[in-house]
């Protein structure tokens, strides 16, 4: 299970380095600018500023609005915002993480299900189980208290029309 949490968080690590490359996650606000600013310039110059936010539709660079998680449609579209990179709108963005996040629920819960059925299974057979031995255990003793019974009543017959095989198989047939 541990290299499986492992390959799952270096699988979430590739992810954000995908979405937020290095130089990214390196960006620091620029003092004393304003994002207003960077406005009619290019996505670039606006995103080097971490507490921007570049809106494609009308090429302004406007400050994240940190209040609400997600711009509105008052400030601009979902598809056409963009934080970060350029080339990550956030729709786009929000569907990754989602499912990315979504996936990631998914394997821990799953996890834990295993985690708690394993322990389970561990503390010893369930009364499934001692159910079902019980009955193979009556099932051999009555097969073979049948087979007995076949016997005795075979041997019987073999007694009545004289075919009944004696202790010595070696022993002289004699024919009358």
């Amino acid at each position: 299970m541990g290299q499986w949490v492992i390959s799952v968080a270096s699988l979430c690590m590739f992810v954000v380095e995908i979405l937020l490359p290095s130089t990214v996650l390196g960006q620091t606000p620029a003092p004393g600018k304003a994002c207003a600013t960077y406005t009619n310039t290019s996505c670039e110059e606006c995103l080097k500023n971490v507490t921007c936010l570049w809106c494609n539709t009308n090429r302004q660079c406007l400050d994240y609005p940190v209040r609400s998680i997600l711009p509105s449609k008052s400030v601009c579209a979902l598809n056409a915002a963009r934080w970060g990179v350029c080339w990550v709108n956030f729709e786009a963005l929000i569907i990754t993480m989602s499912v990315v996040c979504g996936i990631i629920l998914i394997a821990f819960v799953y996890c834990c299900w295993k985690c708690c059925c394993r322990t389970k299974k561990s503390k010893g057979p369930d009364k499934e189980e001692v159910k079902a031995a019980r009955e193979r255990e009556e099932r051999r003793v009555r097969q073979d208290e049948r087979r007995v019974e076949m016997k005795a009543r075979h041997d019987e017959i073999r007694k009545k029309y004289g075919l009944f095989k004696e202790d010595n198989p070696y022993s002289r047939f004699e024919n009358n």
